[in-house]
């Protein structure tokens, strides 16, 4: 996955769960730090690409998806909407930081393609 797809996915996935959001969020009651919320995204990334792959090449992925988050947030201790309200809060209250934890997902995944 080429690092053009991957900000087009991240920002895609923002803005689906920014679309009921106000213009300023409070912080969130669990807010993840930056370095967690890499290393969240960067599990998403993974799994999204495997199941891309996977229908890529014909093979079945009709509940990889639901068992893919489920594991991921249930290995980071949080439910997904903790994980929204994290992505909404960076999106609308912390866009800099945001860009930076995007920034930290693409290098990771360029350094692992490699």
């Amino acid at each position: 996955m080429n690092g053009l797809k991957i900000v087009f996915f991240t920002f895609s996935l923002l803005f689906f769960f920014s679309c009921d959001s106000e213009n300023k969020r409070p912080v969130p009651t669990v807010l993840l730090t930056e370095p967690q919320m890499v290393d969240v995204l960067m599990d998403v990334q993974v799994m999204e690409a495997t199941i891309s792959y996977k229908k890529n090449v014909n093979q079945k992925t009709e509940y990889l998806k639901t068992r893919g988050y489920d594991t991921i947030f249930s290995h980071y201790g949080i439910t997904d909407s903790i994980f929204k309200e994290n992505l909404t809060y960076y999106y609308d209250a912390e866009p800099q930081t945001l860009i930076r934890i995007v920034d930290s997902v693409e290098a990771r995944l360029l350094k692992m393609k490699n």
